[in-house]
């Protein structure tokens, strides 16, 4: 599904949060959203889901203005957003039954999922009984079961240590890669931009405007990103950052200063 953005601007009362921003997302494509804290990336994602309109431009999915979340649309949070009632495969069939597939068979694809992310074994597991990267595994599986044509993901591993976010990150590639839906991702991790994305776009502080976007394949790299460190560095500097040209570290995780 190809998402557009045209001279999009959004305002909560007196305060402009997002200042005319055009980008066109093809499909299959994942674009990453890089900037200080409040500059206005989740709002973008909440209005590609639908959950908010923009204040004027148009948000488009197809060609068609977006007016109401779709299931084509999966939004994803930092919060995993499981239901502590329910089991692994409860949670995560809960999306089909939700568009009425029938219970039996939309836990026969639960199972399928939870294996896909290596959670097979925890299936009737409650939320509580595993770790956070568990829960974000399961939420991964959640995301994808309905296929979506767009995920929006806002920083769905931000609260993670740094081995289980690269973990995920991997998991997350291979589902994209399998599934192929067009993908914006909003991160405060420079590095974990750089592995999986396509464009990576850096915005200023609030109202964002766009200051710089950098192309790059997600197809062929690794979690070594020195090839990538000229345009790390470029990135960081942008957001007013800086870091030791010779020694790239992974992951940038420190929250940008807005």
């Amino acid at each position: 599904m190809n998402l557009s953005f045209q001279q999009v601007e959004k305002q909560f009362g007196d305060l402009r949060v997002v200042d005319r921003f055009d980008s066109n997302i093809q499909p299959g494509e994942l674009v990453a959203l890089v900037g200080p804290s409040g500059c206005g990336k989740s709002t973008l994602l909440h209005l590609a889901a639908g959950l908010e309109k923009p204040s004027a431009g148009e948000v488009l999915a197809d060609g068609v203005p977006i007016r109401r979340p779709d299931p084509s649309r999966m939004l994803m949070f930092q919060e995993n957003a499981l239901y502590p009632w329910l089991t692994l495969a409860q949670n995560v069939a809960m999306a089909l039954e939700l568009q009425k597939v029938p219970k039996s068979q939309a836990r026969q694809q639960a199972l399928v999922w939870l294996d896909k992310v290596r959670l097979k074994g925890f299936e009737n597991y409650f939320p509580h009984q595993v770790s956070g990267g568990m829960r974000q595994r399961c939420a991964l599986a959640r995301a994808f079961i309905s296929h979506p044509e767009v995920l929006l993901l806002d920083e769905p591993f931000g609260a993670l240590d740094a081995l289980t976010r690269m973990t995920l990150q991997d998991a997350l590639r291979t589902l994209i890669l399998e599934t192929k839906p067009t993908v914006l991702l909003v991160t405060h991790d420079v590095d974990e931009a750089l592995f999986l994305a396509d464009r990576i776009l850096v915005f200023s502080s609030r109202p964002s405007r766009l200051l710089k976007e950098f192309h790059l394949s997600a197809h062929d790299k690794t979690h070594d990103l020195s090839g990538f460190a000229a345009m790390r560095r470029e990135i960081l500097s942008l957001l007013g950052m800086t870091t030791d040209p010779e020694s790239p570290s992974h992951p940038v995780t420190e929250e940008i200063a807005a």
